[in-house]
Parts: structure tokens; C-alpha cells; sequence
């Protein structure tokens, strides 16, 4: 049975989440994201069930110059999960800080067309589809420009151009779509 490019991405984002967990191999996220329906579905000896499509809300984050697509599917903050309507999910804040990326989000004055910036994306080794999140503020007399990059943003914080303050709250948002 043939799948769409869709469902094979959340199969790789599901893999891949399953790596970080360490809940099975890379070599079975790579079957899992480019395999059968099947292989998919009783890899390692779990049993997932059929898969089925699903409508799912879709946003837009910069790295290194290029948007990906991504899904947001939980969020440590009880506030954020309302807003976003994704899962509270408060035990995502014990996360241990190898098994999280930086996300950048500009708060305040922004310039046109800003959006938020991963500090990383597959097939990345330092990638997981959980973010740490890092709120990025411009500071007075500084002049707003879109944020591309992780690198850009740490750049301009060092020449004293905005400021970064790296939050406690964890986002699960597993990256489907590079480029």
C-alpha cells in the first residue's frame, strides 16, 4: 500500500521521537520512516496498530536560512497548551537537557514575517522534537530584522543587539517536513 509524503513524515517524526526516547534503534526509525505500513507496525516487537490519516494543524520555523514544517503535539506550560490547544503535558519540564534543542521565539517588537528559529533539525545528531524554549527580545535602539538561524541570534546577542532568556518550559514539536 502506498502512503503520502504526510504519513511517511509523521512516521520518521514518531521514529525519531522513539530514538530520543530510546525506545528502539535508528536503523528501525529508518524502516519505520521509509518502510511499509506493516514494518512500521511491529518493528522491535511493539505492536502500534494500522495507521490512519489524520487533519493537523502545520507551522512554519526557521534553520540556517530555510523554513521547516513542524507539529506541535505537547507543551510543558499549562498556559501555552491552551492557547496552542495541544497537550498539557507538565512531566516534559523533568526532560534532561541531552534530549533537548533550543527553540527561539521573538517576543515583543519583531520584524515583518518572523517566526520562530530551531537550533537544530534532522538528521542533526544534536536533533530531538523536544524544545527548550529561549525567548529572544530586541533591545531598545536596535533594529529589528528577521531571525533565520540559531547562529544569527547568538551573534547579535553577543554584539548586545537583543537578548536571550532560556525558559523551563519544554514543547514536543517534531519537525516533519526539512527545507
Amino acid at each position: 500500500m502506498l502512503r503520502s509524503r504526510k504519513t511517511l513524515a509523521l512516521a520518521g517524526a514518531l521514529s525519531l521521537a522513539l530514538v530520543a526516547a530510546g525506545i528502539f534503534g535508528s536503523h528501525q526509525a529508518q524502516a519505520a520512516g521509509a518502510g511499509s505500513r506493516h514494518a512500521a507496525a511491529s518493528m522491535g516487537g511493539l505492536q502500534f496498530g494500522a495507521s490512519q490519516q489524520l487533519g493537523q494543524k502545520v507551522w512554519s520555523a526557521y534553520y540556517d536560512a530555510h523554513k521547516d514544517l513542524y507539529i506541535g503535539t505537547d507543551v510543558s506550560d499549562k498556559t501555552q497548551a491552551s492557547a496552542f490547544h495541544v497537550n498539557y503535558a507538565p512531566a516534559l519540564a523533568k526532560a534532561g537537557a541531552g534530549a533537548l534543542s533550543p527553540m527561539y521565539f521573538v517576543k515583543g517588537r519583531a520584524a515583518a514575517g518572523q517566526i520562530a528559529v530551531f537550533g537544530s533539525e534532522p538528521p542533526d545528531p544534536a536533533y530531538s522534537p523536544l524544545w527548550q524554549e529561549v525567548i529572544v527580545q530586541w533591545k531598545a535602539g536596535a533594529k529589528a530584522v528577521v531571525l533565520t538561524s540559531d547562529n544569527q541570534i547568538l551573534a547579535l546577542a553577543k554584539k548586545g543587539k537583543l537578548t536571550t532568556h532560556t525558559t523551563s518550559i519544554v514543547f514536543n514539536a517534531p519537525i516533519i517536513k526539512v527545507g
